[in-house]
């Protein structure tokens, strides 16, 4: 940073601004489903300016991209436990207490209605789907390194997170054994 760039602040207008936005997003989602409001009622819901909303994200589909993106990722990080066994279960143990938290079923139909193929897309190379395939890349390679046998990534998500996301769309419930048990049946 040079002399004449001021120090950034962590958190401050800008960090309150996106947390406003973000939870308005969500409850949005919760109260009226995907695709039933705009822009605007989303800034007038965080207290905002549209024109801060359409400079920050640029579009109301990145804008619910960045949600989901940021929620799971903050909420459901990877992590490091020493053993493939042991990251996935505790892995599995975080997603499955997002997605069954107070604004979970609105996250997971978030994450289900932006997974279509254009270019803001949960999907597509720097959604949801690309992110956490990268993240779970991360923990098999540590796995790996340690002389573990893991999966692919891809296993991982058809057997592992995808009936997880199943069972919440659908309303049925998820306790610590059937997550555990998806785990077992995995490795």
């Amino acid at each position: 940073m040079s002399e004449t760039e001021p120090a950034r602040r962590p958190g401050g207008r800008s960090a309150r601004v996106g947390a406003q936005v973000h939870q308005a997003v969500t409850e949005l989602v919760h109260e009226r489903g995907y695709g039933n409001f705009s822009v605007g009622e989303i800034a007038a819901r965080a207290g905002v300016a549209d024109s801060s909303v359409y400079r920050r994200w640029g579009s109301l589909e990145s804008l619910l991209s960045d949600v989901v993106l940021t929620r799971l990722n903050a909420r459901s990080p990877m992590p490091d436990t020493g053993s493939l066994a042991g990251d996935l279960r505790t892995y599995a143990a975080q997603v499955a207490r997002e997605i069954t938290g107070p604004d979970g079923v609105a996250v997971v139909r978030l994450a289900v209605a932006l997974s279509g193929d254009g270019p803001q897309g949960l999907g597509a190379g720097d959604g949801l789907l690309a992110e956490r395939t990268r993240q779970l890349q991360s923990m098999l390679d540590r796995a790996r390194e340690r002389g573990e046998r893991p999966p692919d990534a891809l296993d991982v998500l058809d057997h592992v997170l995808a009936p997880m996301y199943i069972r919440v769309l659908f309303g049925m419930g998820i306790t610590a054994e059937y997550v555990d048990g998806l785990v077992d049946r995995l490795l």
